[in-house]
């Protein structure tokens, strides 16, 4: 089974300069183009025949505008939505900086997700789906960086507690898949359908 992960279109978010996270900001006029250019090329080259997404909007829409050029089924799951940050959420990050020092236990802006509590729920998911797609050859799953990144941990089997990450600029696409030899990733954050004809 192949499994598309793709990240979500710009979002007000990136705009403001805020901490996203759990805040659920839409996505931009950029976001929507991003969008548009990432549906087209995944139609073309890898169509996938079920998609699954966070129910937060900036993912929601971007699915959304997948599925339509697609013409594939679409289901919202909400353990897919970004890393709970607490009380981060919509703070700017010039007058909040990321926690770098917080650690892998302890919760983010003092009563969202630690880092584990995360990584256990991207588990959780990633798993889930893999169960409930068995019968698809290929599958989509839009969401969040902190999310691709947390599925790319399970799939790879890295250790519950790293300091690795797996950046995914907008709309971005990896491309995994498990085979009877093996897991292979085809790609990583591949934005080549934004790139200027």
């Amino acid at each position: 089974m192949q499994i598309l992960l793709i990240r979500h279109g710009q979002s007000e978010a990136d705009l403001l300069n805020v901490h996203e996270g759990s805040a659920d900001y839409p996505l931009t006029e950029e976001g929507m183009y991003q969008a548009t250019r990432m549906a087209s090329r995944v139609m073309k080259e890898f169509p996938p025949e079920y998609i699954w997404s966070s129910t937060q909007k900036r993912a929601r829409k971007t699915a959304e505008i997948l599925a339509e050029k697609i013409g594939c089924p679409i289901e919202f799951l909400e353990d897919l939505r970004e890393h709970d940050n607490g009380s981060l959420a919509g703070q700017s990050k010039e007058e909040v900086p990321f926690p770098w020092e917080l650690q892998p236990h302890e919760k983010f802006g003092d009563y969202g997700e630690s880092a584990m509590e995360f990584r256990a729920r991207g588990e959780h998911i990633f798993a889930f789906i893999k169960k409930e797609s068995k019968r698809y050859k290929r599958i989509s799953i839009v969401t969040h960086g902190g999310m691709i990144s947390r599925m790319i941990d399970s799939f790879l089997d890295l250790p519950f507690v790293n300091n690795i990450f797996f950046k995914t600029d907008d709309t971005g696409i990896h491309l995994l898949e498990y085979t009877e030899n093996g897991r292979v990733i085809h790609f990583s954050n591949d934005v080549t359908h934004l790139e200027k004809e």
